[in-house]
């Protein structure tokens, strides 16, 4: 099943003259493109630099963390995370580790219930 390019990618050059497809990551490309979509889930009342206003949090949730969030959520492991986001391993550590923080939680467990009560998650 072929996986559907984000609007704005080209479709791969046609084989060049020895009948060999140009190598062209799409994949990666197609990665990247989904990392700067806008989610509109992530809309709502925020500050000066961009952060997520929620009631109930003393320091709010940026937008990338809100991305980990979400991806956290649904169950994905760190390196998929980071993958999907198209940032460095040690990247997700860190905003799930201030997600923790953020959210008063021990575990991701913990923070998906905290986020689902906050309206943070649907």
């Amino acid at each position: 099943m072929a996986a559907q390019r984000p609007a704005g990618l080209r479709a791969p050059p046609a084989p060049d003259r020895g009948g060999r497809r140009q190598r062209h990551p799409n994949a990666y490309l197609g990665r990247l493109a989904g990392a700067f979509a806008q989610d509109p889930a992530a809309t709502g009342p925020r500050d000066q630099a961009g952060t997520v206003i929620v009631a109930g949090l003393v320091e709010p949730l940026s937008h990338r963390e809100l991305e980990v969030l979400r991806l956290l959520a649904s169950g994905k492991p760190n390196q998929q995370i980071a993958e999907e986001l198209v940032v460095a391993l040690n990247t997700v550590k860190k905003h799930v580790g201030h997600i923790l923080s953020k959210l008063g939680a021990i575990n991701r467990t913990e923070a998906t219930a905290r986020a689902r009560e906050l309206g943070l998650l649907h």
